[in-house]
């Protein structure tokens, strides 16, 4: 019995260091959550567009060649709404 105290007693050891590993990542996203908003704050306070930077932040996270298609598709839609 005392093996299987002592095996609960590490494993919930064990689990408490994660869980506060997590709470700790999720406290320092929090506070770069919090910084990239004073950013964009300060970005708009200079006259930039932030939802324009928004979208430019978003296209440099994917790949060129998925850009250029959903710019091609989105022309085609566009020429075949007659919004050309």
């Amino acid at each position: 019995m005392s093996d299987v105290v002592d095996t609960y007693s590490v494993t919930a050891d064990e689990l408490r260091q994660f869980i506060e590993r997590i709470e700790q990542l999720d406290a320092e996203k929090a506070d770069l959550a919090e910084q990239a908003k004073e950013v964009m704050a300060e970005a708009k306070g200079r006259g930039y567009d932030t939802k324009v930077m928004r979208k430019v932040i978003a296209l440099r996270k994917r790949k060129p060649d998925d850009i250029a298609e959903e710019e091609a598709i989105m022309e085609m839609y566009k020429t075949a709404l007659g919004m050309k």
